[in-house]
């Protein structure tokens, strides 16, 4: 049975985890009347002197900020991981299980500007964002606790972030995270079937399909994954094979930081607006096993759907049955491609 996925209800399997999205077009017509969110600010003052991440500013912790000039790195405050959780195993009955979770959580501050987030920093400073995530995840690949490092960044209120000066974290844990093992375990059993790297093989064949590929350079392609589930999710992939962002070569580092940017600012020309965002890397685990089948990829998940105050919500059917999604990815990618266009008319670049 053949469907027209334009128009009419389907699902798409994500090779990745092994879910399926049901991906329902005509639900675009539909009116609204539920919630409006708040328009996210954009204007903020270089310097803040009540934000607990401003330069030579004190954190609510007590501890006091240097007069940091670039990146600044610190151990968070108020990590959800310590480094000796102190729990025991809880394991004589199986419904009640717990295990110890150990693991050390950092704050990357992207600048000491208050204002600047990265769609808007020059691309040399972005690059120097990335060098310290590569400098942390080497520095975490030689603790024998750690196992995982996930580095992430959520951009705006609406994504939960409880401090507006541009930032990210990384939480490095003692084991592989949930969604990390379930990638993990798909792009094995890919690799051990077609002997190359699922995510390789997926970027090459939207390189040559072209309908859902948003922006690409020599190195990196940014795309809408045909499984997404939020109405403008993107991927950025390289395009060689490269397991973990340790791996990549001076040139890379600037590709990716011009992937970033470009991809944020597209974000913020679809409603004219700071576009809000969960964005995380998923990459090889800090272990000394054998990674080949796993892909470097960093994930966007932003939640607007309609306008700057409209967002999709995740309940309901969502959270008792499976994902939905009304745009297609197809449609979602084009728009993304007009963002870019615009900002290519008006010259904006930053």
């Amino acid at each position: 049975m053949s469907v027209n996925v334009a128009s009419q209800p389907h699902r798409r399997l994500n090779p990745l985890t092994g879910e399926w999205v049901l991906v329902s077009p005509h639900r675009t017509q539909r009116p609204w009347q539920g919630q409006q969110e708040e328009r996210s600010a954009s204007k903020r003052p270089e310097y803040d002197e009540s934000c607990y991440l401003c330069p030579g500013n004190t954190r609510a912790g007590g501890q006091k900020n240097f007069d940091f000039d670039s990146t600044f790195v610190f151990t968070n405050d108020y990590s959800a991981l310590l480094p000796d959780s102190g729990a025991n195993d809880i394991s004589d009955d199986s419904l009640f299980t717990a295990v110890p979770e150990s693991g050390i959580c950092r704050i990357i501050c992207f600048s000491p500007r208050h204002d600047l987030s990265v769609p808007h920093m020059e691309l040399d400073d972005v690059a120097s964002v990335i060098g310290v995530w590569i400098a942390e995840y080497e520095k975490f690949k030689a603790m024998p606790e750690i196992t995982y490092a996930q580095i992430f960044e959520n951009k705006g209120q609406i994504m939960g972030c409880s401090n507006p000066h541009p930032h990210c974290q990384i939480w490095a844990s003692s084991s592989v995270p949930y969604v990390v093992s379930l990638e993990q375990k798909k792009q094995a059993d890919y690799f051990k079937q077609h002997s190359k790297p699922m995510l390789v093989e997926y970027a090459a064949r939207e390189l040559e399909k072209r309908e859902r590929v948003v922006h690409q350079n020599e190195h990196f392609v940014v795309l809408v994954p045909y499984w997404a589930v939020w109405p403008f999710e993107t991927m950025v992939l390289p395009k060689r094979h490269c397991t973990a962002i340790d791996q990549f070569t001076d040139d890379e580092v600037v590709a990716f930081a011009d992937a970033y940017k470009t991809l944020t600012l597209i974000y913020d020309h679809v409603f004219d607006c700071e576009f809000p965002y969960t964005a995380g890397i998923h990459q090889a685990p800090t272990t000394n096993d054998n990674h080949d089948a796993w892909q470097f990829h960093m994930h966007f998940y932003p939640p607007l759907l309609r306008s700057a105050t409209v967002k999709k919500f995740m309940v309901g059917y969502e959270m008792l049955a499976a994902p939905q999604r009304e745009i297609t990815a197809e449609s979602a990618a084009e728009i993304l491609r007009q963002a870019e266009a615009r900002m290519s008319q008006c010259g904006d670049n930053q």
